[in-house]
C-alpha cells in the first residue's frame, strides 16, 4: 500500500530550525498538502504560530490525496497562513517528541549562534572557519530524513539515516479538536505594515525584557513622532521605550540606524517621517482613532517569538482593525546547492543559492479598561 505522504530531506537542520521557532507548545497540528507541510501551535486561543515546510525544502516530495478527497490545486501562499480546511489530512502530534527525534544525530541548536550575531549587522550563517571538526559540512553530506504518513490514523514515521546508520521513530497521531481555528487576520483591513530586519526587533524586545514588563505597547504613526515605538510597562520598573527613528546628529550607515532606547518622556527631534531601519512603513489608522495606532499585547506572549526573531533575516509586522498582530519572519538559509533545493523556495532578493521559508505568529490584543468594564457589565446583565 502506497503511503499518502512521503518526503525526503537531505538537510535536517533546516527542518529543525523552522520547527524550533514554534516550539513553545508541546503539541502541534500538522496538515499535509500537495505544496508542503503546515505545522501550527497555539496557546490559550491568544497566540498562534505557524511554520510552513515548503516542498521545495525536500529533495523528494510525494503526496497522494486520500480517496474521496478533492484536491483543488489551489496552492499555498509563501506566507503559509491559510489552510484548505479539512480537504487534506491533518492530525495532532507531539512537537517536543518530533524535535527530539530530529536531534538524534546531533543537530546543533542555532539559537546560541543567532543570539551572538543578533546584535550585529550581519545575519549570515557561521563560516566554515568558525566550525569545529564535529560541525564540518563534510559530516552532513551523508545525512537524510524520510517522513512518511501511511493512511489516516497511522503514526507519522521519521527515518533518520547517517553514514549507513538508520533510526526510525513513529509518532502517534491524534484527532484535532473540533473547535480548533486560526486566529483571524483581516487581510482586507490591514492598518499597519512595517518590514524591517528582524535583528532590530529582536534587540528591542531583549532591551525591554530587562525591565521585566507585563505589557508591550505598540505605537505607530506616519505623521507624528515617534513614528514607531515599542514600550514595556506593568513591571516592577518604570516604563521603558524603544523608538525606531533617526537622530539628527547620526547619519545612517549602509542604510540602517539602530533603534534608540529611552526611559521617560524626553525625546530628541526627528527629521524623517519614517524610521530609517524600516524597508516598508505603511500606517493607515482608522479615522476613529486619529493619526496614531496604539495597541497592547502581553509581553510574555510576544517573547514566544524570540527564537524566530533571532534566526530570521526580516520580519513583517502587520496589524488589522481588530488589533490582531502578525509577525511574519523570513528565514533565509545558506548555500544549499548540494542539497538539491528547488529555486521555488527562493524569495525575491534572496542570495543566489539560498532558500527562504516563513514562520508566522499571530497575537490577540489586550482589551482596554473600558472594554473590560463593558464586558463585565454585559455578563452581569446576562446573569
Amino acid at each position: 500500500m502506497d503511503p499518502i505522504f512521503s518526503a525526503v530531506s537531505s538537510n535536517v537542520h533546516q527542518l529543525y530550525t523552522l520547527l524550533q521557532c514554534i516550539g513553545f507548545s508541546p503539541r502541534a497540528t500538522v496538515q499535509i498538502t500537495p505544496d508542503g507541510i503546515r505545522v501550527s501551535v497555539e496557546e490559550g486561543r491568544v497566540v498562534q504560530a505557524l511554520a510552513f515546510l515548503d516542498k521545495a525544502l525536500f529533495t523528494s516530495y510525494t503526496f497522494r490525496a486520500p480517496h474521496g478527497t478533492i484536491a483543488d490545486n489551489t496552492g499555498h501562499s509563501s506566507e503559509g497562513n491559510d489552510n484548505d480546511g479539512d480537504a487534506y489530512p491533518h492530525f495532532v502530534i507531539s512537537l517536543s517528541a518530533l524535535l527530539e527525534t530530529l536531534k538524534i544525530f546531533g543537530i546543533n541548536d542555532p539559537s546560541s549562534t543567532a543570539q551572538s550575531r543578533s546584535t550585529t549587522s550581519s545575519m549570515q550563517q557561521p563560516t566554515s572557519s568558525a566550525s569545529n571538526a564535529f560541525t564540518a559540512p563534510s559530516l552532513l553530506l551523508d545525512r537524510s530524513c524520510t517522513l512518511q504518513y501511511l493512511q489516516p490514523g497511522s503514526p507519522l514515521s521519521i527515518t533518520l539515516s547517517e553514514t549507513g546508520v538508520k533510526t526510525t521513530c513513529e509518532l502517534t497521531t491524534y484527532e484535532p479538536e473540533e473547535d480548533e481555528a486560526d486566529i483571524p487576520l483581516q487581510r482586507d483591513a490591514i492598518v499597519m505594515k512595517i518590514i524591517m530586519r528582524s535583528a532590530w526587533l529582536h534587540n528591542a524586545i531583549s532591551e525591554l525584557a530587562s525591565t521585566n514588563p507585563t505589557i508591550l505597547k505598540i505605537s505607530a504613526s506616519a505623521k507624528r513622532e515617534p513614528f514607531f515605538a515599542l514600550s514595556g510597562s506593568g513591571g516592577p520598573f518604570s516604563e521603558s521605550t524603544v523608538e525606531f527613528s533617526i537622530d539628527e546628529q547620526q547619519q545612517p550607515q549602509n542604510g540602517h540606524v539602530p533603534p534608540t532606547t529611552q526611559t521617560g518622556h524626553s525625546r530628541s527631534k526627528r527629521t524623517k517621517m519614517a524610521p530609517t531601519v524600516t524597508e516598508t512603513f505603511l500606517v493607515n489608522p482608522p479615522s476613529s482613532v486619529g493619526n496614531r495606532i496604539k495597541q497592547d499585547y502581553r509581553f510574555a506572549l510576544i517573547r514566544k517569538a524570540a527564537r524566530a526573531m533571532a534566526v530570521a533575516n526580516k520580519v513583517s509586522i502587520r496589524g488589522d482593525r481588530q488589533g490582531v498582530l502578525s509577525l511574519q519572519f523570513m528565514i533565509e538559509f545558506g548555500d544549499d546547492a548540494s542539497s538539491g533545493m528547488s529555486a521555488g523556495a527562493r524569495a525575491p532578493g534572496a542570495a543566489l543559492g539560498s532558500t527562504v521559508s516563513f514562520v508566522d505568529f499571530r497575537f490577540v490584543p489586550l482589551l482596554d479598561d473600558d472594554e473590560v468594564e463593558n464586558d463585565q457589565a454585559d455578563e452581569e446583565e446576562e446573569d
